[in-house]
């Protein structure tokens, strides 16, 4: 390095920043970045703006069959048929709800036989849902109660008669009754039947 020339007690006036450099210099540095933010492109003369297409909507929970749609194999005489309770749930496992549905002619008196129908969603936005199973027949001459979907698997109560000569008002037998998705059919399985109800 070479030493220099100036003599060590010369004070230079650019070796000491004043306030004055300072403010100089921070002026010129706001003007610097303000030009270059006049001269760059603006976002729309950029060129073709991109926008990401919305996503598509993810789809809701599956909605079950509505019970009242139905076109049940039920005979009523010319009489209306009546959809007394029904239960939803995923019965199959393949992640859609399924509707089971206890329907009973309309009677005027006594304990009409009831149906239980397993419904799947009709074909096609509007139609209606599709008896795909048949749980309980009328021609067994039982009602329906404590209906219910739990853990993939229909559960009932199951009113009968011991004989014809018991009275339509009146069933005198009673059975629990589990209805469960099992190689491709519904398998019925049956708790105690309790006689005297």
């Amino acid at each position: 390095m070479q030493p220099s020339a100036a003599p060590d007690t010369v004070d230079l006036a650019h070796t000491h920043a004043r306030p004055l450099h300072w403010l100089a210099t921070a002026t010129a540095t706001a003007a610097v970045v303000a030009l270059a933010g006049a001269l760059a492109p603006r976002a729309a003369e950029a060129g073709p703006a991109t926008t990401a297409a919305p996503a598509p909507a993810a789809p809701g929970p599956a909605v079950a069959p509505d019970a009242t749609t139905a076109d049940y194999p039920l005979e009523c005489g010319g009489a209306d048929h009546r959809v007394a309770r029904s239960a939803s749930g995923d019965l199959d496992g393949d992640g859609k709800p399924e509707t089971v549905a206890v329907v009973h002619c309309e009677a005027g008196s006594g304990t009409p036989p009831a149906g239980l129908y397993v419904l799947t969603p009709g074909r096609g936005a509007q139609a209606p849902a599709r008896v795909v199973a048949t749980l309980v027949d009328p021609g067994e001459r039982r009602s329906v109660t404590g209906l219910a979907v739990r853990d993939g698997a229909v559960r009932a109560t199951l009113l009968g008669y011991s004989s014809a000569d018991v009275p339509s008002c009146c069933p005198d037998e009673k059975e629990q009754v589990t209805w469960e998705w099992t190689g491709g059919a519904f398998v019925r399985t049956a708790g105690a039947e309790a006689r005297g109800v």
